[in-house]
């Protein structure tokens, strides 16, 4: 059995107590909590008391501490950088919180202060290994589809927010908060550099001065168009995933799949375009066969046996490659900051 890694927590609210610890305690065997750091001494007498691990009311305590291995940035979206930062510095592994910081730029200099440091930096989209997003992959890589034009991704809801997180100067925003994991997927879904980007974004529910509601479409090299939206004021929505191919197509909520596609068997008639007057009625005639079904969310793939935690202790202690390059993280950062852009949300 490899050595358990020793970890320290920034932040101990809703990300860092009700995501981050929760989730190491499913992997006693892999991580082992030594420390965690809150300016709210509730928050910290609770750590200490789950995990009687030591605690700090600044963040220079715990990144200098000898027995933190991996420091897991959790704090508001607006100290990300900071925090990062300096356990980079420190010379500790560090895994931060999406969004990994607010804008391209910080993100950028993260990049280059992690290789500087010679440490490791991961960012938590840990939204890359939900089940349905990675069955929706295995179906579009199939082929059943075709070729695949379009994929509409929602994230929609209707909320009246007053949280820190619809204010700007503390890294609130739609963008910020569910805006990292879409548009990490919608980069996947695209498989190709981005050549054509529009976005619209807007503050339609919450009473805080960040966006709520956010349109994003991007057009890939390969003339594949990804369209995202999420939203805090929609009062109806869509489906989570709609994928639009040359040969059929799929919608999900993310529990189930539902598939229409041409049957492989059938052997299409060539056709050529006909100028000729139509004699009556449209089309050509043609009965096509459709397969039509419905499928439980179940991927494959051996990215689907464990969770980002597991990926991220192979890369730690097997030095196995980490499935979310820093680099993938960079880019959703450099869509974030370009669709901001020209808005009061900057």
């Amino acid at each position: 059995m490899m050595k358990r890694i020793n970890v320290g927590v920034i932040g101990l609210g809703r990300a860092g107590w009700d995501m981050i610890c929760a989730e190491l305690d499913l992997h006693p065997n892999q991580y082992r909590i030594v420390a965690g750091c809150d300016v709210l001494k509730e928050r910290r007498d609770k750590m200490a008391q789950r995990y009687n691990c030591k605690t700090y009311s600044r963040t220079s305590g715990l990144v200098a501490d000898s027995d933190v291995e991996l420091v897991v940035v959790a704090s508001r979206s607006v100290d990300h950088y900071k925090h990062a930062i300096a356990a980079l510095k420190a010379g500790k592994t560090v895994f931060v919180e999406k969004p990994m910081c607010e804008t391209y730029s910080q993100a950028v200099k993260m990049k280059q202060t992690a290789v500087k440091s010679g440490c490791g930096l991961y960012v938590r989209h840990n939204r890359r290994f939900e089940d349905g997003f990675m069955h929706i992959r295995e179906v579009i890589e199939s082929g059943i589809l075709g070729n695949v034009f379009m994929v509409k991704l929602r994230r929609n809801s209707f909320s009246r927010r007053n949280d820190w997180q619809t204010i700007k100067r503390f890294g609130g925003g739609q963008l910020l908060n569910w805006g990292p994991h879409v548009v990490d997927h919608a980069l996947q879904f695209l498989d190709s550099p981005v050549v054509g980007m529009w976005s619209d974004l807007k503050r339609v529910a919450a009473v805080g001065d960040a966006e709520d509601h956010i349109k994003i479409i991007l057009h890939g090299k390969n003339d594949r168009i990804v369209d995202l939206e999420i939203s805090g004021g929609a009062a109806i929505s869509e489906p989570p995933y709609l994928v639009l191919g040359t040969k059929g197509g799929l919608k999900s909520d993310g529990y189930t799949i539902e598939l229409r596609y041409l049957d492989p068997k059938q052997k299409l008639r060539n056709l050529r375009a006909d100028a000729d007057t139509p004699r009556s009625g449209y089309g050509n005639g043609e009965k096509l066969k459709w397969i039509e079904k419905v499928v439980t969310v179940k991927p494959k793939g051996p990215d689907s046996k464990k969770d980002i935690w597991g990926h991220l202790y192979d890369t730690i202690r097997r030095g196995k490659p980490f499935p979310i390059k820093l680099d993938e993280a960079v880019a959703v950062m450099r869509i974030i900051s370009q669709a901001k852009q020209g808005t009061s949300f900057r």
